[in-house]
């Protein structure tokens, strides 16, 4: 079974074979490679101010943007699926992992909006809305709510929502709008570079 469809307008439908064992088999290795992207992405940290942050959303972002709905959901759900199995693939977990307890955990929510992302940006790219930045930051915004909102839903179950408001969503309102403000640049401008269908 294919995970991207063929007439997708996603960076990478360009150097996808149109069909057949080697497209299955290229869409297997890009999933792989894109966890392993989110795996790196989520073990960098940048300090801005007295929060850490990964660059992970920026990732998730540029996945969906680059593959497409279809193949960015198998990438974000493989990345899920390893860190449910325990391997230590979240931002905090530790070396031995936790599972689904981890998943479960005050970032549980996040990690699901990640998913939302994905499906959001992808279902966008898929449209063509990667080739406009004023479309691309459109999606790229909706998408960024969408899993803050899933996040502070979920993390206000735990810690009350005055807490999750100040801990959770606060400190990541601008660096996240910085991501999303280069991923929603970088589409576009990576497009005009790509050489013309004749």
């Amino acid at each position: 079974m294919a995970v991207a469809s063929s007439s997708s307008t996603a960076l990478i439908s360009a150097a996808l074979p149109e069909k057949g064992a080697m497209r299955l088999a290229t869409q297997l290795l890009l999933a792989v490679a894109g966890s392993l992207l989110l795996i790196a992405s989520a073990k960098t940290k940048v300090m801005l101010g007295p929060v850490d942050m990964s660059l992970q959303t920026l990732a998730v972002l540029g996945i969906a943007a680059a593959y497409g709905m279809r193949l960015g959901l198998a990438t974000i759900l493989l990345y899920m699926a390893q860190g449910a199995m325990g391997y230590p693939v979240f931002q905090s977990t530790p070396e031995k992992g936790l599972g689904l307890a981890y998943m479960l955990g005050s970032t549980g929510g996040y990690l699901a909006g990640f998913v939302a992302m994905v499906a959001i940006v992808g279902w966008a790219v898929d449209r063509g809305w990667g080739r406009s930045i004023v479309k691309m930051l459109g999606a790229m915004l909706v998408a960024e709510v969408v899993m803050m909102a899933m996040g502070f839903s979920w993390l206000s179950l735990l810690i009350g929502a005055e807490k999750s408001w100040q801990f959770g969503v606060v400190p990541f309102i601008v660096p996240d709008l910085i991501k999303v403000a280069l991923a929603a640049a970088a589409v576009p401008a990576i497009w005009a570079l790509l050489p013309k269908k004749g």
